[in-house]
């Protein structure tokens, strides 16, 4: 008999990829700020200090490409609502004059392999 193989869940991958990504970006020049900052309209996976930016950092994780690459999944509406939750963070730690970007981390777990992180730095611009 063979034993029943469990599949991860997408909870599990995710959290797998937030942890991964936050010790990608410590170890790339990066200071988390916060994780997971929520608000009523949505979620910000990291947002962290790099250089003189402060950055909003989506993280996308896939366990295989089946489903296209995790950097595709940031659609247009994913854009407006990250653009949203970073005006309310800015908004509400008086820092709006502060110099921004949003990056999207991708990390693709391989089974057997290391994981394969990959960066767009100022992926996008703030959408309304």
């Amino acid at each position: 008999m063979f034993p029943l193989l469990k599949k991860k869940s997408t909870v599990t991958i995710g959290s797998e990829g937030e942890k991964i990504a936050a010790d990608w970006l410590l170890s790339n020049g990066y200071a988390i700020v916060k994780k997971n900052y929520r608000q009523r309209f949505g979620e910000v996976d990291i947002i962290a200090r790099h250089g003189e930016y402060l950055v909003f950092i989506e993280v996308k994780t896939r366990s295989s490409k089946r489903f296209g690459s995790p950097l595709e999944a940031v659609t247009l509406k994913k854009q407006q609502q990250l653009s949203r939750i970073a005006k309310d963070y800015l908004a509400r730690n008086n820092a709006l004059d502060t110099l921004c970007r949003f990056d999207v981390l991708s990390v693709v777990l391989v089974d057997g392999g290391s994981p394969k992180v990959n960066v767009i730095m100022n992926a996008f611009d703030y959408v309304e």
